[in-house]
């Protein structure tokens, strides 16, 4: 992945300044394992060219401390792509022109503008070729797309929608790194780690004097923080130009945990089991539901176990909190120690197996297993619009995604034996068309049920 910066006329020289590196060395620094470097190809009284690339570590993007990882993680184009990892490898190394603070000496060269061409790549986004002009268009760039030669191709899959984007222009420096850093997690689908009030702020920083103009400014909130679900964007009606302005918002992950748990709360468990419980933030909440007695985390990653028992550790010792056991499992094997519990809970994990095996599962949880009750959560595709995601997944390795009538039917279908009863709920914010973002069907066993 690189961005190569070129550009032509006088002064071009003083642009070395504003990126802060000397033309007659190579930048090159180590990222959190991944190699950074930057070097200059060109460098003449009139023109300039210089590329900054990075050199990943696939197995890094997802290693922790424990020095393992989940191989799914890393069987994609993700770490060969231009995106918002891309960013935070290089944002360092870009500082300087980024923030528009080089030697004092060399002030006045951060507004002045020069003829940029900036050439990016490869990009992998399922945004089509007119979507990415639109984005880059009505900043003053001409914007040139093209399928990227063999030697960045070999190593992606086929399905990859691959392309470099090239963009000319005039334009400050500043500016066109700060459109960059805006823009790419734009582009960027796979965004899907979790937004802060830093991450928010840094939109607002790079984007301040230009994005509140953009005709597709709101698409741009949208997509850039489409998984945050901790800020919702609201217009400012004053009289001046509107500007989108950040709200604080519960995250929808959140919304889901403590929706799941005041529903445990209802149905006083003394046994709760949380399938594929990833880090453990859920299970720690049910630890705390009221009357339980037993909560067992269960999850097939190791990486993930490790993270859950050290959240576990840090929550051990709060009152009336019941510490949850880790036990390494699978939805697709029968393990004799979770029959006959009280609750379990799916959040946000079907839409992670293939359709065809779900139905066998369905079989184990409901009639081997036979829990008193079933919670299961889900994305409602319908309210992917609302992302602007209506052709796509919310995420990579998503399955399917249902509408709430095609979930409500999948349910019934399950209910084989009529021994439980189905009440559906949404979860997050409500559209009045789309619905919630999060759809959750509980399974609760009739009175008299065998």
């Amino acid at each position: 992945m690189q961005l190569t910066i070129r550009a032509t006329g006088e002064n071009v020289k003083s642009i070395s300044h504003l990126l802060s590196k000397n033309p007659n060395n190579l930048y090159e620094r180590n990222q959190k394992g991944h190699l950074v470097r930057f070097f200059y190809s060109k460098f003449t009284e009139d023109e300039l060219e210089a590329t900054i690339f990075v050199t990943p570590d696939p197995i890094g993007l997802i290693q922790n401390k424990t020095n393992s990882y989940d191989i799914t993680h890393y069987i994609n184009d993700r770490e060969f792509a231009a995106s918002s990892i891309f960013l935070s490898l290089i944002r360092s190394a870009l500082g300087t022109a980024l923030n528009g603070q080089p030697k004092e000496e060399q002030m006045e060269w951060v507004e002045h503008p020069f003829a940029f061409t900036l050439e990016l790549g490869p990009v992998n986004s399922t945004l089509s070729d007119r979507q990415l002009r639109e984005l880059f268009e009505p900043l003053g760039y001409g914007v040139e797309i093209t399928q990227p030669e063999l030697h960045y191709s070999f190593r992606l899959k086929e399905s990859s929608q691959v392309r470099m984007i090239s963009l000319a222009g005039i334009q400050t420096l500043q500016n066109s790194l700060r459109h960059l850093f805006v823009l790419i997690p734009v582009i960027d689908d796979y965004k899907h780690y979790f937004i802060d009030e830093k991450e928010i702020e840094k939109l607002e920083r790079y984007g301040e004097g230009w994005l509140e103009k953009h005709p597709l400014r709101e698409v741009i909130y949208r997509r850039a923080l489409r998984f945050k679900e901790v800020y919702s964007l609201v217009e400012n009606t004053t009289a001046e130009a509107p500007k989108a302005e950040p709200v604080k918002k519960s995250r929808l992950n959140e919304l889901r945990y403590e929706k799941i748990a005041e529903t445990a709360e209802t149905l006083h468990p003394k046994t709760v089991v949380d399938f594929g419980s990833g880090e453990g933030k859920l299970a720690v909440k049910l630890g705390f539901v009221s009357g339980v007695r037993e909560v067992l985390a269960v999850e097939p990653s190791e990486v993930e176990i490790i993270k859950a028992k050290k959240r576990f550790e840090k929550a051990k010792g709060q009152e009336a909190f019941v510490e949850p056991e880790t036990l390494w499992g699978s939805l697709f094997y029968y393990d004799e120690r979770l029959k006959d519990k009280d609750l379990m809970i799916l959040c946000e994990v079907i839409e992670h197996i293939d359709e065809m095996r779900l139905p066998k599962v369905f079989d184990t949880l409901l009639h081997l297993y036979s829990p008193k009750s079933l919670i299961v959560t889900t994305p409602n595709r319908e309210y992917n619009e609302i992302y602007d995601m209506a052709e796509h997944f919310r995420h990579d390795d998503h399955r399917f995604e249902w509408t709430r009538a095609e979930f409500r039917s999948w349910c019934a279908e399950r209910n084989t034996k009529g021994i439980y009863e189905l009440e559906f709920t949404g979860i997050g914010e409500e559209h009045q068309e789309q619905g919630a973002p999060t759809q959750m069907c509980l399974f609760r066993r009739k009175v008299n049920a065998g």
